[in-house]
């Protein structure tokens, strides 16, 4: 860069006099610094993924929860009900059911007038995958109590939970027990939602224990109504530990622990 500046009259070197004007370099422009060291290079930042460990923003991570889900499953549901064969709803409920090799499974359990129904529906994709149907004359014991593990179990869990038995059978064939996708089994599992108490809202359609009592009077009542033929009537309530025959466990650990029997938000991807 070149600066105009005015020439000195009599320069001893020789260069022009008067009011001529001389083109000299200008100083180079030097950036300001602070004092002190020098800057560290320049470092990109890149946006984190917060995640929120308070229950109430954990809550927001299963899709059952969001506004509108739960009543837009239940008004699918109960298409499947058959008044000839069901009889009316009597109630919905939100629970977890724990199969024979201790996963766990979000379920929608209907106790209709004469039988149970007992749901796999995806709150992702908002449909209906599976129903299992129960008849209420069938179920011949009602057990409450802890679950229980053989002494040598590596996976184990806590807490109370229900199991409905049919057909006057207490314990699967030794293939079916020892099968992890086997659904043929006489009995079924229940415990409470993880999020139950999370939301004030939907928090009646997980108790277990209000479950629990409609459950046991509507066998009694179809077992009055609508009795088997050639069979004692009548529904055995016991409280009793619910023995889950699990040793190594590593499968059910895997899918409990990542809550993959649950419709969650998990990243971009969901299950």
């Amino acid at each position: 860069m070149l600066q105009l500046r005015d020439a000195v009259e009599g320069d001893p070197d020789g260069g022009p006099a008067g009011g001529a004007a001389l083109l000299v370099p200008a100083e180079a422009d030097v950036p300001f610094s602070p004092p002190g060291d020098s800057l560290p290079p320049r470092r990109t930042l890149r946006p984190l993924s917060v995640r929120n460990p308070t229950r109430g923003g954990r809550l927001k991570e299963y899709f059952v929860f969001r506004p509108g889900t739960i009543e837009q499953a239940v008004n699918e549901i109960r298409v499947v009900v058959m008044p000839t064969e069901d009889g009316e709803v009597q109630s919905v409920w939100l629970l977890t059911e724990v199969d024979h090799w201790n996963n766990e499974k979000e379920r929608l359990v209907l106790i209709t007038d004469w039988s149970l129904l007992i749901c796999k529906y995806d709150f992702i994709s908002l449909q209906c995958q599976q129903v299992t149907r129960i008849s209420l004359s069938a179920v011949d014991t009602i057990s409450v109590g802890e679950f229980e593990f053989p002494p040598k179990s590596l996976n184990k869990r806590e807490g109370t939970g229900i199991r409905i038995q049919w057909d006057k059978q207490s314990r699967a064939s030794f293939i079916n027990r020892w099968n992890p996708w086997s659904t043929n089994v006489p009995y079924a599992t229940f415990t409470e939602h993880p999020m139950a108490n999370a939301d004030e809202t939907i928090a009646s359609l997980c108790q277990l224990e209000n479950f629990k009592t409609q459950l046991i009077q509507a066998v009694k009542k179809a077992h009055k109504e609508c009795p088997l033929p050639g069979r004692a009537n009548g529904v055995l309530v016991l409280e009793r530990p619910l023995l889950i025959e699990t040793y190594v466990g590593l499968m059910s650990f895997i899918n409990n622990e990542a809550k993959l029997g649950y419709s969650m938000t998990r990243g971009k991807i969901g299950f």
